[in-house]
């Protein structure tokens, strides 16, 4: 990885998101629902549902980095669980900020398979180590990404992680 960072502002990811939307929208895919994959896709799923008129939004917590560069052996979801309910003639879409390893977005895309009719995913940025190709991604980078959302410490410090309590 290289030592240069990628730093997105704010307004560059209003930028961003909307030209992935607009990625999105060009493929004429129209998902009936986009899976966030908490927490730097929570953003993205927001941006994209309404960049793309989709309502139905939902939420999959999964614990994988612990760190910088400090990773779980495998990531392990979190509740609440997503409960897929006649969903099988639906079509989703996955939305994270970062396919850095791939490991979460095929964690996730392994559980939605079988359960809807069609998967495909979107993210902001992709590294060339992921294990995952994305349908859908801004820009492709090998720099550690500073994030607006995640640039800053915490000002108050909570539970981090249902596997510390």
């Amino acid at each position: 990885m290289s030592e240069e960072r990628e730093d997105l502002t704010f307004a560059n990811y209003g930028i961003a998101v909307r030209e992935l939307a607009q990625l999105v929208a060009d493929d004429d895919y129209r998902p009936d629902m986009i899976l966030a994959i908490a927490r730097g896709g929570l953003f993205v799923a927001g941006s994209l549902g309404y960049a793309l008129g989709v309502k139905n939004l939902y939420v999959m917590n999964v614990e994988f980095y612990t760190g910088v560069d400090e990773r779980l052996d495998v990531p392990v979801m979190l509740p609440p669980f997503v409960d897929f309910v006649d969903t099988h003639a639906s079509r989703i879409l996955i939305a994270d900020d970062v396919a850095d390893t791939g490991h979460t977005l095929e964690y996730v895309r392994s559980f939605c398979e079988g359960k809807v009719a069609e998967v495909r995913s979107a993210v902001v940025y992709e590294k060339p180590q992921s294990i995952v190709k994305c349908d859908y991604v801004w820009k492709r980078t090998d720099k550690w990404i500073e994030f607006p959302w995640s640039k800053e410490p915490p000002l108050a410090q909570g539970q981090t992680s249902v596997l510390d309590a």
